[in-house]
């Protein structure tokens, strides 16, 4: 409702302002931030508050967004001029970011000491021909979480080959409502539920001469086990209904004996599974020990005309006491030295079990094009799953349109 202004409280707000200093102008940071949990907008703001109560000239605007419209709502800012000035991504974007301009290079902000305070492992995949794109914000080891209990009810032992994984699955499967294994085929990383199977079988998402993978031989038998344990009944039916959420949820609910994830979901588990006996185990081999290292980026925009205000709150929100309550609170592996090495992080036995992939985890290749090859990944996993194709057929025809991407 709008109300008549008074003269008098006009008239005395008149004589106060003469007599009052210059109001302070501020500047505003956009930050874009993508959405792990419902603990990420509330952290996000509480350190935006901190910031600006030490530094009252600076106002950081915080927009949360879902990781799965994420690209797309950067893609249509970008597009329409709005862009932010920083943003997280998934670190796989930032070639093509970086390719289009749309990436600033942090080398001339970033001091000797604030550099040293990252591991290499997790800044690697941020340094493009020699410079340094973006910073790690956030960093995961992929790993196998059973349900002990489950395995105990069914008699068998916790798996170490895909033989004994399906194997296991089957006992599992006999007991009332329970499925062996959990397994995604819709949305976001639906592709790296693929990549587990995959590398752990020798293969790999390209050759070295850069194709395409798809269409090996390990890559056709790595599909169609998952397929083989789709038909018996060894997953929960349907999967291309399954998101990597509505997966864990099943697993949560003690519906699943074995998934694929990643440490965050682990104070999920703790939160509203809290009677659940797990344990994290390393993925089944095949041919070789592997997992899937993942890190999401920092990224500052070239286009933003507020770059000191936006990387002096970059600092900021990477201080010790900050970084140690995200990873803990979202459940990542640290980034960064002095968290790495506190108590929580080197002795708790799920981080433990996360982190001892790290000798021998992949990371997605750093091309152009990911996310197009991705999608065309998944296409071809989904007409499997969905029984349209063979997994030789849809593998190669996949391998094939992805070459095409790539000019090869």
């Amino acid at each position: 409702m709008i109300r008549a202004k008074k003269p008098v409280l006009a008239t005395s707000l008149l004589v106060l302002s003469a007599f009052a200093g210059p109001a302070l102008a501020k500047t505003t940071v956009d930050f874009t931030v993508a959405e792990y949990s419902s603990k990420t907008g509330p952290y996000f703001e509480e350190v935006a508050a901190a910031f600006e109560a030490e530094n009252p000239d600076i106002d950081i605007n915080i927009e949360v967004v879902p990781w799965d419209t994420l690209l797309q709502r950067l893609t249509t800012d970008i597009t329409g001029g709005t862009a932010p000035d920083i943003s997280i991504i998934g670190t796989r974007w930032l070639l093509d970011f970086a390719e289009q301009g749309i990436a600033e290079p942090v080398d001339e902000y970033l001091t000797p000491e604030f550099k040293d305070t990252f591991i290499d492992t997790f800044m690697a995949p941020s340094v493009i021909d020699g410079k340094i794109m973006g910073l790690p914000v956030a960093a995961s080891a992929r790993a196998m979480i059973i349900n002990a209990d489950l395995y105990e009810k069914a008699g068998v032992s916790p798996p170490t080959t895909w033989d004994e994984l399906y194997e296991a699955s089957k006992k599992i499967s006999e007991l009332p409502d329970t499925y062996g294994l959990g397994l995604q085929g819709k949305e976001i990383e639906t592709d790296a539920y693929f990549y587990y199977a995959l590398w752990t079988h020798g293969g790999d998402i390209l050759t070295e001469d850069g194709m395409s993978g798809l269409d090996s031989p390990e890559a056709i038998e790595a599909a169609t086990l998952y397929k083989k344990m789709l038909d018996e009944g060894l997953t929960q039916p349907s999967p291309t209904n399954y998101s990597r959420e509505d997966v864990f949820n099943l697993f949560k609910q003690g519906t699943l004996g074995t998934i694929f994830t990643f440490p965050m979901l682990i104070p999920q588990l703790q939160a509203e599974a809290p009677d659940m006996n797990y344990q994290v185990l390393p993925f089944p081999e095949k041919a070789s020990k592997a997992t899937y290292g993942v890190t999401d980026t920092l990224m500052l925009f070239s286009d933003s005309d507020v770059k000191e205000e936006a990387w002096k709150f970059i600092e900021f929100a990477y201080g010790d006491e900050w970084r140690s309550k995200f990873d803990r609170g979202e459940g990542f592996l640290p980034v960064t030295k002095n968290v790495a090495a506190e108590e929580y992080f080197t002795a708790d036995k799920d981080v433990a079990g996360f982190a001892a992939g790290l000798p021998y985890a992949k990371f997605a290749p750093t091309i152009a094009n990911w996310e197009e090859i991705a999608d065309t990944t998944v296409r071809a996993l989904q007409q499997i799953y969905l029984g349209q194709e063979t997994p030789e057929a849809a593998l190669t025809a996949a391998a094939a349109e992805i070459n095409k991407i790539r000019g090869k």
